[in-house]
């Protein structure tokens, strides 16, 4: 798609959202947050202190976005849009087109009206993608040929690939950034990646379809979600092997710590035929879920907001995002987004 075209769709279309949505401001964190909706070739940004929720198209089939802080551009990635899935709401994992050239787009996250800073070619088939809290680097999983690819965002281009396990999918940094942990989804492994060095520096077996992981915020251990179990494994980083397994809901997807430790969340997505709804709550001193919270259907992405107060989920099949209230464990809001909405970030402005 030409710079231009974008420009127009952008311009003609940003306001979509705005009709859409709660029709009141949330009452916990303040904020934006932003979901790729996979099944509309579209971006939508939920403004927390109004309720408001824009959407604006763009030339990718988005399946995951991610801001780092505060003055870092706001980065989506997918397989360009003219190609055919047909599959869209899924966890990308098993979908044809292992060979779709993707790209990644870096967009201002307090001005979506604006076309695109950059749209970078990446590998075949990207799923996820993360950003080093200064901006300068950027990581994508290149699921279609078992890298990581680098992304100098200065510079606008990949500028290395490291090797993986089969189909990498979902990724998170470690809470020093020193690593980088790599779920991959055919080969029932996860990938630790020396971010300095860029550099595989162990895979570690965890069980069936890892599709991503959360690291605790002291670094020490990290939870992998395993769909095909309906489980999550965890993980001792230091001696780099599962020590428990944790029964979760159906087809577990994203997952995420709360800041203070207490508590992983797991989105539940079930399968496309029989979606599930909840999300799982899993104490980590007990080891085990305490409590399920009902959302949407088909729950996938999550993400928690810088005060700690809030997790919010995206609902793939309904098309919404759930907040969650994380001092009573229940739902506080629900916005109408784009269709078919996987990955989800949160932004303190």
């Amino acid at each position: 798609m030409k710079r231009s075209t974008l420009r127009d769709l952008l311009a003609g279309t940003a306001l979509i959202g705005l009709l859409l949505g709660a029709s009141a401001a949330f009452a916990g964190s303040p904020g934006y947050v932003f979901t790729a909706n996979e099944a509309a070739n579209s971006l939508s940004r939920i403004d927390l202190s109004s309720g408001q929720v824009e959407t604006v198209p763009l030339p990718i089939v988005p399946h995951n976005v991610d801001v780092s802080g505060r003055g870092q551009p706001l980065l989506v990635v997918g397989p360009m849009a003219m190609a055919d899935h047909g599959k869209a709401g899924t966890d990308m994992a098993g979908m044809e087109g292992h060979g779709e050239a993707g790209l990644l787009a870096v967009l201002d996250p307090l001005d979506l009206a604006k076309p695109p800073r950059a749209l970078i070619p990446v590998g075949e088939h990207p799923a996820h993608v993360v950003a080093l809290a200064d901006g300068s680097t950027a990581f994508v999983t290149n699921a279609g040929e078992n890298t990581v690819g680098v992304i100098d965002l200065a510079a606008g281009q990949m500028v290395a690939r490291i090797p993986t396990g089969a189909y990498p999918h979902g990724m998170r940094l470690s809470p020093d950034q020193a690593s980088l942990l790599v779920a991959n989804v055919e080969d029932g492994s996860v990938s630790l990646i020396d971010v300095a060095t860029r550099s595989e520096t162990a895979r570690i077996p965890v069980g069936k379809a890892p599709v991503q992981v959360g690291f605790l915020p002291d670094g020490s251990r990290a939870f992998v979600s395993l769909r095909d179990e309906d489980a999550v494994a965890v993980i001792d980083i230091a001696d780099r092997k599962v020590t428990a397994r944790i029964t979760v809901g159906r087809g577990p997807i994203q997952l995420h710590a709360s800041l203070d430790g207490r508590y992983v969340f797991v989105a539940d997505q079930g399968s496309k035929e029989n979606p599930d709804n909840r999300v799982s709550v899993i104490d980590v001193a007990k080891g085990q879920v305490v409590t399920t919270i009902e959302t949407g259907a088909a729950a996938h992405g999550v993400d928690i907001s810088d005060d700690g107060q809030s997790v919010f989920v995206t609902n793939v099949a309904d098309g919404t995002v759930s907040a969650i209230d994380i001092a009573t464990l229940k739902v506080s809001a629900t916005y109408r987004v784009g269709d078919g909405p996987n990955g989800i970030a949160y932004l303190q402005p």
